[in-house]
């Protein structure tokens, strides 16, 4: 049962591989969030420095000052949607040792599996990431229109993204990249369940920092059980 994947992971969390990866995920997050931050303030004021601005409004001093004060509440209630997506994807860099933490306690009669190259590695964060945060950006405006549907299209959604890449990276490390995909497919609606299992945490801050870790050992459990 996914319930039964879920509490195992839960219970391993004191392990210090899942921690260590914890924290360089959220160094990571941060910095980069920082970045971002840094950038959005920097194009902020420029525009507010901008000849067509300071004809429309007159002095744009106050325009620069405005913007740079909201850009902060602006960036506070994005990294509400694009927080967890970032860290997903940095983290996911570091799943394999999570993975393998779970089967060294879980699963010791397994031969190990094969260390993923690490620019492999980061070749599909980079691609996770893009697609994790162009479809919660597109979400965004959908947010805005139809106010109503955040939190089913905000589960849904990131139900589906997370159950897709963190089943994907579980299965293969066992069974490469086409049987990953054939196996995910066969088990498409346990997938998407477990995933929206991992995003109802992402809501509660703080605690949704803990998602990716929890995720990925979550999934190796459900890979392992699905593949016997």
């Amino acid at each position: 049962m996914i319930f039964t994947d879920f509490f195992k992971a839960v219970a391993q969390f004191t392990d210090a591989r899942f921690r260590s990866v914890l924290w360089r995920g959220i160094g990571l997050t941060i910095a980069l969030l920082v970045a971002v931050y840094a950038a959005f303030l920097w194009v902020v004021q420029q525009l507010a420095g901008m000849q067509a601005v300071t004809d429309l409004v007159g002095d744009a001093s106050w325009v620069g000052g405005l913007l740079s004060v909201t850009s902060l509440f602006v960036m506070v209630f994005l990294s509400i949607f694009l927080m967890v997506p970032v860290a997903s994807a940095i983290t996911s860099l570091f799943l394999d040792e999570v993975a393998t933490a779970v089967e060294d306690r879980h699963y010791p009669h397994l031969a190990p599996a094969p260390r993923v190259a690490f620019w492999e590695g980061l070749k599909d964060s980079v691609n996770f990431l893009g697609v994790l945060i162009g479809a919660n950006v597109l979400a965004l405006a959908i947010y805005v229109i139809l106010p109503f549907s955040i939190p089913f299209l905000f589960v849904g959604l990131n139900g589906y993204l997370l159950g897709r890449e963190y089943f994907q990276i579980a299965a293969m490390r066992r069974l490469g990249r086409e049987g990953a995909r054939t196996l995910r497919r066969a088990h498409g609606a346990e997938v998407w369940f477990a995933g929206v299992l991992m995003t109802l945490p992402l809501m509660i801050p703080f605690v949704n920092l803990l998602v990716p870790i929890l995720g990925a050992a979550t999934f190796t459990h459900l890979f392992h059980r699905v593949n016997r």
